[in-house]
């Protein structure tokens, strides 16, 4: 009899811990669309909520790059306010969507470099911005394996000319020998 209220007291230990690693663990989720998380310290995605922004400190983020510009329909109007409350560093490289440049990746793998061990979110509006940029960064700086660091971007998307060209130039530049599909 003993044993067996050992044993239930356990598993309600158990469930207990499981409910409350659970409920931890949604609420780090970021509320944003695509979200992908390249590893512990960098993260990829579209716009977060106000919310989402609002509580970045809380799941460890200390920095935020954000590429599209700050003008663009569905940005979180006072984003570098809400994240600089946090004590978190803000960046914004306004990356023209239609006309990407060779200086926009150099400018965006300086920011990353900077920033150092610093847990990162790069996002844009839907993640095509955010994901192909940190992409260049890892083929291109980082010398992760090019085939596994594009699939972060094909989750999101297949890049439009413009992208693609970049992409290729930077890759063929940089003497990375990988042909995105």
């Amino acid at each position: 009899m003993r044993t067996w209220g050992i044993i239930r007291s356990a598993h309600a230990v158990l469930a207990l811990a499981c409910g409350a690693a659970m409920a931890a663990a949604s609420a780090q989720k970021l509320d944003a669309p695509n979200v992908i998380e390249i590893s512990p310290k960098l993260t990829t995605s579209g716009q977060p909520t106000r919310d989402a922004l609002a509580g970045l400190a809380g799941q460890g983020f200390e920095a935020v790059i954000y590429l599209a510009p700050p003008t663009v329909t569905d940005a979180v109007r006072d984003e570098p306010l809400i994240v600089g409350r946090q004590g978190l560093v803000f960046v914004n490289l306004p990356i023209d969507f239609d006309k990407p440049t060779a200086r926009d990746a150099e400018t965006f793998a300086a920011v990353l470099r900077a920033l150092g061990d610093r847990k990162v979110l790069v996002h844009c509006q839907v993640n095509m911005r955010a994901s192909s940029m940190v992409f260049l960064y890892r083929a291109i700086h980082a010398k992760d394996d090019a085939r596994t660091a594009y699939e972060s971007v094909s989750r999101v998307w297949n890049p439009n000319r413009a992208w693609r060209a970049l992409i290729v130039d930077q890759l063929r530049a940089n003497q990375v020998p990988f042909e995105p599909l």
